[in-house]
């Protein structure tokens, strides 16, 4: 299984600290904000990964994160996605680094307190389909919302004025190879993207969208209000602040 981490876009919202950098750059408590979303992989067994990022700054990534080898990584591919097509469009970047594998792909400002490798094992021996992570929040109308019937999910609403609950898809989501497939039939939604959402609702039409409750906190830090957030959940030591080393996890086959 591989890894997908989507740090791309233009972080209008934490302007103008993103005037100068990328909003993946910016530091969440102790590290930069792209850390989280590696070892969010790495703290899964996942060794491959592919970052998809763009902008002006795209090459301070490359001398931030080097190869990967200092987080346990096999290898660390970079791929650059031109403008802002949404999150649909800059995961189709990663088809040739999939090669038909399943994909793990991480968000670049989600930050999660524990780990994702129960969802993850359990995505491997899922036959076929997709797989994602809810969490029950205060505020699900900034967010994809899930609503559940019967342990089953029925619909994903992105960003409702009225939420039908307060289960937010959080940006982790697990794919086979048929995303791809998915994203290529995909038409812009009224913000002129192409909606993750739109993806997961293909599955769920199909009938292989799967789903897992993430445990411990979780948040995004794309805003100013949800950066500190993160700044103050990381610095009471609910995150894994020590750098996992390749020895730690074994890796996913």
């Amino acid at each position: 299984m591989k890894g997908v981490i989507l740090a791309g876009g233009l972080g209008k919202r934490l302007w103008p600290l993103t005037k100068i950098t990328n909003k993946h750059l910016l530091p969440v408590f102790d590290k930069p904000m792209i850390y989280y979303p590696i070892e969010c992989l790495v703290n899964a067994g996942i060794r491959d990964v592919l970052l998809v990022t763009g902008g002006n700054d795209a090459g301070d990534f490359l001398r931030l994160l080097g190869n990967g080898k200092e987080f346990g990584l096999k290898e660390l591919h970079y791929t650059y996605q031109v403008g802002e097509g949404g999150i649909a469009d800059a995961l189709r970047l990663a088809e040739d680094f999939a090669d038909g594998d399943k994909i793990v792909v991480v968000l670049g400002d989600n930050i999660i307190e524990r780990d994702i490798r129960r969802g993850v094992a359990n995505f491997y021996s899922q036959p076929r389909g997709a797989r994602i992570f809810l969490k029950e929040v205060p505020d699900p109308e900034r967010f994809g919302v899930a609503v559940l019937e019967d342990g089953r999910v029925t619909r994903i609403v992105e960003k409702p004025e009225v939420p039908e609950s307060a289960y937010a898809v959080v940006g982790i989501y697990m794919y086979d190879e048929q995303v791809f497939d998915f994203i290529s039939s995909l038409k812009p939604s009224a913000r002129g993207e192409l909606e993750i959402t739109d993806v997961n609702n293909f599955y769920l039409e199909q009938g292989t969208l799967e789903y897992e409750i993430l445990e411990g906190w979780w948040t995004d830090a794309g805003t100013f209000e949800s950066l500190l957030k993160a700044a103050n959940l990381t610095a009471g030591g609910g995150a894994n602040h020590t750098r996992p080393m390749a020895a730690a996890v074994p890796a996913a086959v």
